[in-house]
This record gives structure tokens, sequence and C-alpha cells, in this order.
């Protein structure tokens, strides 16, 4: 993009949620920092060469980062999920910035943002964030990013539903180095979103079949994301047993006028908590990949080379990305320094629609 609005380093990049969002906006991705090797190959399939991905970030030195203008991130969330939290307290381990192995990856952002001091940043994580420790370790955040750093930072929790069909609720935190008036309780979101019947394969042939996803003629859903018959008698037997002890515990079947739970990264597990209806007497089934793709807002011409396992996990940990691109595009004009006539435009303008499978795209 010789001509892009802004320049942005994507860390913590995972499969490039992050980047496709804020590539629609207008922006070139000068540097990716991705440590797992599977995750790597899904972002070089589709964004370029393995070889330009740099592993492990507190490896990095800050002087092998380029200068740019915003940084995004989606720092691991799993020491302060409420999942990650309640396993690791149930093995005695750490969690939060106690975490020596992810929760203090928030600093190594840190020492980024205070070497290259770009005008501005994104970062994502689970909604949990906020009330973690009683909500010491947002405040910890706070004071990092504004009184040692010097960054004016507003934040939001947003429900993927808005944009996708599921409900998905992560904190977005965004921070501009010099004074503006953004803020991200001004990003307009659409109103109700798609059902899950945008994204569900529809099985008639209207689409080309994708093996190993889809098979035949009419790009039916492979037999092999059905339930077996002793895993789906296990799921409802654990339900009913946690319904009985008044918890709320159980699978999710839904329908394609539904809208699904989370999609988490232990999703190639068992599939409960996202699992398709197929009929009274049928057993029902997991998305496929392409499926949880869709899900997450990538669009059609996303690449998968992974193994089934590698791409629930990959798409789990993914960011949204319709959300992320609607907030980039909020972000523009504040970036390329606009007359306050402009900020006004920018804030009412009307936001576009982002189906999970068209090429997203929110340029103005």
């Amino acid at each position: 993009m010789p001509n892009a609005a802004f320049s942005f380093v994507d860390l913590f990049a995972g499969i490039g949620g992050m980047r496709m969002g804020f590539e629609a906006a207008g922006g070139r991705c000068a540097f990716t920092s991705e440590w797992n090797a599977f995750a790597q190959t899904t972002y070089a399939a589709n964004f370029g060469e393995r070889e330009a991905i740099a592993g492990d970030i507190r490896a990095l030195d800050e002087e092998e980062i380029p200068d740019h203008d915003v940084l995004v991130a989606g720092f691991p969330c799993q020491p302060f999920s409420i999942a990650g939290v309640s396993k690791k307290n149930a093995l005695g381990r750490p969690h939060g910035f106690a975490c020596a192995t992810q929760g203090t990856l928030f600093f190594d952002v840190a020492r980024i943002l205070a070497a290259k001091r770009p005008r501005a940043f994104l970062l994502e994580n689970v909604k949990n964030l906020v009330n973690h420790d009683q909500g010491r370790t947002f405040r910890v955040i706070r004071q990092t990013l504004e009184e040692e750093l010097g960054y004016r930072i507003s934040w939001r929790v947003i429900d993927a539903a808005h944009f996708v069909p599921q409900h998905r609720k992560r904190i977005l935190i965004a921070g501009f180095r010099e004074d503006t008036e953004f803020s991200l309780d001004d990003v307009a979101l659409p109103g109700a979103g798609p059902k899950l019947r945008a994204v569900l394969h529809p099985e008639d042939g209207s689409e080309a079949a994708e093996e190993p996803y889809t098979l035949g003629l009419r790009s039916a859903v492979n037999p092999k994301y059905t339930l077996t018959k002793k895993l789906w008698e296990y799921l409802q037997a654990y339900a009913a047993k946690h319904r009985a002890a008044g918890n709320g515990f159980g699978f999710g079947l839904v329908g394609r006028d539904d809208i699904a739970r989370t999609l988490s990264a232990r999703y190639y597990k068992d599939g409960s908590e996202i699992l398709v209806s197929r009929g009274a007497r049928e057993n029902p089934r997991r998305l496929t990949p392409r499926e949880c793709a869709r899900l997450m807002g990538f669009p059609g011409s996303f690449l998968i080379p992974v193994s089934d396992t590698q791409a629930y996990k990959q798409f789990g940990n993914s960011v949204v990305v319709p959300v992320v691109a609607a907030v980039a595009r909020a972000m523009r004009p504040y970036l390329a320094r606009p007359t306050n006539a402009q900020r006004s435009v920018s804030r009412t303008a009307p936001v576009q629609r982002v189906l999970p499978f068209e090429p997203v795209s929110l340029q103005s």
C-alpha cells in the first residue's frame, strides 16, 4: 500500500485479524510479531513471506521495530479471562500480572510504546480485564498508559453480535499521544446483526464445495463434523447433571436463526459451545473451520492451511475483523490530523455493514 493513510505494527498478530481490520481502514502493516508456528503458517499464507514474521516479542529489541503511526496488539487474554482465571486457580497457578509467561506481556507492549512513541495504539482483550483482581489489573494498565507513557486513552466493551452472529464481548483500549476528541464511545455500531444462517454452509449447491469442509454437488457438510452418538450422549448427560445442581454449564445448540455463544480456542475438543442443530432425530454438528472463519468476520478468500484442530484454536483466539475495522475507520481521521469540521463529519458518518462472507472494506 504505497499510498496508505498510516502505518501500523501488528503485535501478538495471531492469524491477522487486527491487520485485516486496519488495512481495511487504509493502513499499511510495517511489522509483524507472532510466536506460534501454526499461526505463522496461516498468517504467511494470507499476507506474505513467513520469514518476515518476527517471533517471541520478549526477545525483540525495540530498535528492531520500525517507526510507525499505530501500534495494534491483542495481547494474550488467558490470564485475565473468567475461564483462564478459574483454571489457574484450580491448578494453584498465578494469573493476571502474576502470570510470568503471559500476563506480563502487556509490559512488552508498554516498552515498545515508550521506545517508538507511535501516534496511537489499539489494544484488545477479554471484557473481564476491567474487573480482574477487583480492578487492580486494569488500574495498573491505565496508570502505565496514561501516567507513565502520557497517552490519552479511552476504552469500551463491544459485543461483536452487532457485526456477526456471535455474542463476543471484548474490551478495546485506544490511545493517542496527543490531545484529540476521539472516544471509543463515539464509534457507531450497527443495530441488529446477522443471524447464524449468514455464516452456515447452505448445503443446497449454491456455493462451491470446499473439501474437506463440504462435499458433493450440493456442497453438503462433511459427515465428520457431526457428533458421534457417544459424544452427544455424554454432552447431554453432562448438561443434565449441571442443571440438576443449579449450574449453567452445558452445550449451546443453535439453529439458522440464532446467535451463537462465544467461539473459544477449546472448540476443537467437543464443539459444545456452538452445536448446529440438524433436526430432532439427528445428532448436531460442529461448525466447520470455514464457518468459524465467517463467524469471526474473515472474508471467503481467507486461506486455512492448517489442520482443523489448529484452525479451531486460531479462530477461537482471533479478533472479530469487522469490529476492529469499524474502530480503525473511526481512528483514521484523527491520525490524519483532521480539522474540527472533519472530526464532526467522521463522528456522524454511517457504519457500513460488513457481512462475514464478504471481503472486509470500510474505507471512506
